[in-house]
């Protein structure tokens, strides 16, 4: 992006838009009819923000991204610690952020909510402060992270369903639709439930990520010592580790490790 010109000259701007100074247009960008975008705002090469939508704060945004109409990007976070300062958001490329969606900024100064690329945020969609999102994510319609969430790269977040804050959704995980989350969701795993629990693994999601059956099966392997042997976990862990080749299966390594560093402890 070039950044000696707040406004690059082949950018697609409609009359009506608002966009203060001091805000930057990528090449290539279109901005819609009613739009508005803040004085903080960076916007990377070929971003579309369609009508009515609205992008302010301190948002860096790379290139590709497309803000669909009535979406909220970058507004105040509801954190009620939040005691002022500059606080942003960090968004990567070729994301898409669906009709109504939300997504706050960091509450401490200098920090940022994140978001990685290619991720799909379906119509009211919820980002709250301090997220990390990682890449290829789909959020379904009307589900919400609170804030401090992170969430693994080709997780799946299913309609209508909350995360709670600090929690954690692991790669290829799936937190199925209207569940509860209150704990982390371990990642190649599927919770469903109020509060969720995991409930098998992530199967469809991993043969589609081309995952080979073999890879499949040791991921099913682990899931029946930790949910079907009656192990407590130290013990399922410790069973997990102690299988062939357990140092050369990165998988079961991301499991375990997932399971040892969990804060809120694991679904």
């Amino acid at each position: 992006m070039d950044t000696t010109a707040p406004i690059h000259p082949t950018a697609q701007i409609h009359p009506t838009a608002i966009i203060e100074e001091g805000a930057h247009i990528g090449p290539h960008c279109v901005i819609g009819a009613y739009t508005y975008i803040g004085a903080e705002v960076s916007l990377g090469e070929s971003c579309e923000v369609r009508h009515h939508a609205t992008v302010e704060g301190w948002v860096l945004m790379g290139s590709n991204n497309i803000v669909f109409p009535y979406a909220y990007i970058g507004g105040k976070t509801h954190d009620l610690k939040f005691k002022g300062g500059r606080t942003g958001l960090r968004i990567g490329d070729n994301n898409e952020f669906r009709e109504y969606t939300t997504i706050h900024p960091a509450t401490s100064e200098g920090d940022f909510t994140l978001i990685g690329d290619h991720n799909h945020l379906l119509a009211y969609s919820h980002i709250a402060h301090d997220c990390i999102l990682g890449n290829h994510i789909v959020m379904s319609g009307h589900c919400a992270l609170a804030g401090h969430v992170i969430v693994g790269d080709h997780a799946v977040i299913a309609w209508g369903c909350g995360i709670h804050q600090f929690c954690r959704v692991g790669s290829y995980g799936m937190a199925s639709a209207c569940s509860k989350n209150v704990k982390d969701i371990p990642p190649y795993m599927i919770a469903e439930g109020s509060p969720a629990e995991v409930r098998a693994i992530n199967k469809i999601g991993l043969a589609r990520h081309g995952f080979s059956t073999e890879t499949i099966t040791e991921i099913g392997r682990a899931y029946r010592f930790l949910y079907h042997e009656g192990l407590n976990r130290t013990q399922a862990l410790e069973k997990i580790q102690a299988l062939p080749g357990f140092s050369q299966k990165r998988e079961l390594q991301i499991l375990v490790k997932f399971y040892k560093t969990s804060k809120r402890g694991v679904a």
